[in-house]
């Protein structure tokens, strides 16, 4: 099980899909180039600046980094939640897999939470008639402990691809 400590400790599996390293590297290059711009006023403005664009753009990866987290009977993603008893099958994805998933074979009715720096997903099938959502592609690093978090707890069994 993974559940990192910032997430609910209750949870079967939870993640935040936290940015990479060329994430991070944008963030600080997102102070530098702040800190530069305003070098030709004084060096003071340009290092509150930086200090301010640190500041801003550390805040902004924070707020955007979905958690991921298997808990009280649901999947839940983003901002998103679904009850364990409306999903089907569970496909792990690898990022090959996750490049089909989003191109050729992708229904534009799907929920995605999906983000590029991280190399795997599962995909689940959603089987309530009433909702016309398809299936759910969720991105994570753990995909496989992910499937069998959703698959173990809403008895179904995950299946690989």
């Amino acid at each position: 099980m993974h559940t990192p400590s910032s997430l609910d400790s209750s949870a079967s599996f939870a993640e935040r899909l936290w940015p990479g390293p060329s994430g991070w590297s944008i963030v600080l290059a997102t102070a530098a180039v702040s800190g530069v711009a305003l070098l030709p006023v004084g060096t003071a403005p340009a290092v509150v600046a930086a200090v301010a664009a640190l500041g801003i753009a550390v805040l902004v990866a924070i707020t955007t980094s979905p958690h991921v987290q298997v808990v009280d009977g649901e999947l839940r993603a983003g901002a998103a939640h679904i009850p364990l008893a409306l999903l089907g099958d569970v496909t792990v994805l690898d990022r090959s897999g996750v490049r089909r998933a989003m191109g050729p074979e992708l229904d534009a009715r799907a929920y995605v939470c999906l983000r590029s720096w991280v190399d795997g997903a599962i995909r689940v099938e959603v089987v309530d008639p009433a909702d016309p959502t398809p299936y759910w592609i969720v991105s994570s690093r753990w995909p496989d402990a992910l499937a069998e978090a959703v698959g173990a707890d809403g008895e179904r069994p995950a299946t690989g691809a």
